[in-house]
This record gives C-alpha cells, sequence and structure tokens, in this order.
C-alpha cells in the first residue's frame, strides 16, 4: 500500500436503531428500545479506522440539514477527515434499523443525499492524498450513484491505489447483476463479501469454494460468515479463521467494523490470515455494544 491516507467512498447516515422486545406484531404494536445513532457503510468503516488509529479520509454525500450537520460533528470527533459534498436540496440518509432478540438487524433505507453522489466529488486531488481506496458497494449499486463510484475506481486504478471493495448487500446486488458487479470491480486487490454475497458472486454454497473462484478475478477475497467467522482465499492458499465467543447485543455494522479490522492490518505489509483475525476481532467488539459505530475515544 502507498503511503497516505485510507480514502472510504461510501454512504453517511442516521441510523434509527429499534431493538424489539419481542417479535414483530404486523398491523400493530411493537414495544422497543430505540436510539438514534451514526451509521452509513462508507461512514461506519471510516469511524472503525479512525478508532484504530488509521488515518482516514470519507468522500460521501449528506443534506445540508440538522441531521447532515450532526453526522460530520460525529465523524470529526471520531478522527476522520470529511472530503466529500454537502447537497442543498436531498436529505442526509437515514436507515431504520430492526433488531431481534438475537441481535440479528433488518434495515430499511433511505439513501437520501448519498445518492446525489457524483463523479465531481471526487476530485483527482484527493485520491492523490490517499494510499488506499475503499469503495463501499452501495455507491456502486444504484444507478444515480453508480457513474460516482466507477470514477472512484477508475482514479484509483490510474493513480497507483490499491482497491478494496465491498459488495454491501445481497438484495441490492442481486437487483444490480452481479455479473456486472463483477465486470466493474475486477482486478481489486481485495473483495470483501459476507457469505450470502459469496455465494451469489462465487456461484457455489461453500463460502470457501466461493472465494476460490472469486480469487481468480481479485488479488484476494476474504468472507465474512458471522458466527463461522471468516474464510479467505489468496493465490493457491487458503484459510478460516474461527469467531470469537460474544454476547451479541446488535449486529449493525459488524461488517464495517470487520473491513476496518482488515484494512487496518493489511496496510502494514502483513500476512492475510493475521489481517482476517485482526478482523473477526473487530467484528467481535462491534456486537457486543448497540450501533454500528466504536464508542467514543475507544482504544484500539
Amino acid at each position: 500500500m502507498k503511503p497516505g491516507p485510507i480514502l472510504v467512498v461510501g454512504d453517511i447516515a442516521v441510523d434509527v436503531v429499534a431493538v424489539l422486545a419481542g417479535p414483530l406484531t404486523a398491523a400493530s404494536d411493537t414495544a422497543a428500545r430505540i436510539r438514534y445513532t451514526g451509521g452509513g457503510a462508507g461512514a461506519n468503516v471510516a469511524a472503525w479506522l479512525a478508532a484504530l488509529g488509521v488515518p482516514v479520509l470519507l468522500a460521501g454525500r449528506v443534506g445540508r440539514d440538522a441531521a447532515g450537520r450532526q453526522a460530520l460533528d460525529e465523524l470529526s470527533a471520531a478522527g476522520v477527515e470529511f472530503a466529500g459534498a454537502t447537497d442543498p436540496t436531498e436529505a442526509t440518509g437515514t436507515v431504520i434499523v430492526l433488531v431481534d432478540a438475537d441481535g440479528e438487524r433488518s434495515m430499511i433505507p433511505d439513501r437520501g443525499a448519498n445518492r446525489a453522489l457524483t463523479p465531481a466529488d471526487l476530485p483527482a486531488g484527493l485520491v492523490r492524498r490517499a494510499g488506499h481506496l475503499h469503495l463501499s458497494g452501495y455507491p456502486l449499486l444504484d444507478d444515480r450513484s453508480s457513474p460516482a463510484a466507477l470514477a472512484a475506481l477508475d482514479l484509483g486504478r490510474r493513480h497507483g491505489l490499491t482497491i478494496s471493495v465491498d459488495p454491501a448487500s445481497v438484495a441490492p446486488l442481486v437487483e444490480f447483476g452481479p455479473d456486472r458487479f463483477l465486470a466493474a470491480t475486477a482486478g481489486a486487490d481485495l473483495l470483501l463479501p459476507n457469505e450470502s454475497e459469496a455465494r451469489l458472486l462465487g456461484g457455489s454454497g461453500d463460502p470457501t469454494e466461493a472465494a476460490v473462484t472469486l480469487a481468480r478475478s481479485y488479488g484476494a477475497v476474504v468472507v465474512s460468515c458471522g458466527a463461522a467467522g471468516a474464510v479467505w482465499a489468496e493465490g493457491h492458499s487458503t484459510g478460516h479463521v474461527p469467531a470469537a465467543a460474544a454476547r451479541v447485543v446488535d449486529t449493525t455494522g459488524a461488517g464495517d467494523a470487520f473491513t476496518a479490522g482488515l484494512l487496518a492490518r493489511w496496510r502494514t505489509d502483513v500476512p492475510l490470515a493475521e489481517c482476517v483475525a485482526a478482523a473477526v476481532r473487530t467484528a467481535t467488539r462491534a456486537v457486543t455494544r448497540l450501533g454500528a459505530r466504536p464508542a467514543p475515544r475507544e482504544e484500539p
């Protein structure tokens, strides 16, 4: 990896997290504990990277509203340098997160201003400052913001940055088209899908087999598998790192923490297996707390 901060391109949002007291009751009321927290996959990765002591730039888009101001204030306090844009008409993105008794989350997103991200929000000067580009998949999977994501990948390649890509979420990935996604991101140094995304993209129900297949098109592939840990493939090598025991409170942002933990170690040129182990440790920290971000001034 070249010297310089990690440039994260991705969504910034406010999460409305509802921890349900019981099963969701259709057409009636379900008691819940509700919190407003920072969210957005790109912002979450950036916040975890900063908590791990990694210099980080975040390119995204927020609305010119109270939610946007609060989001940027929180990111600045966390040590993230915002290098994106403020939208004069679109509202800051909002995600409703429903968390069940097992800590598993379901999301109802309104990407808001994130959808208006443009190539102009990613000038070449910004890319030249960075040593690595991480693209969260949400901008790529939305046809309105996809040109900005493609421009980021092009700039990263032209300026010699190492590149990692997170496919983001299986439902929009299906809608966008797996083959289209693979064509756009082939050649990236790291592909970081979860298990369901790896199955879809790799054409195999076995995550290791899917990782091996995908590694023919990427430098390395690391598949996060939740309670089963993570598997990876690089060249002719594969491996598995088990999950650590933890009391799961909320899985929101666990994949983003996993990505940050991996990149924080990968930038130091240690073996991939060590990077994956670090990623699992960071994800374990994430699931033991409510919300998608590290606690303020959380120690690495």
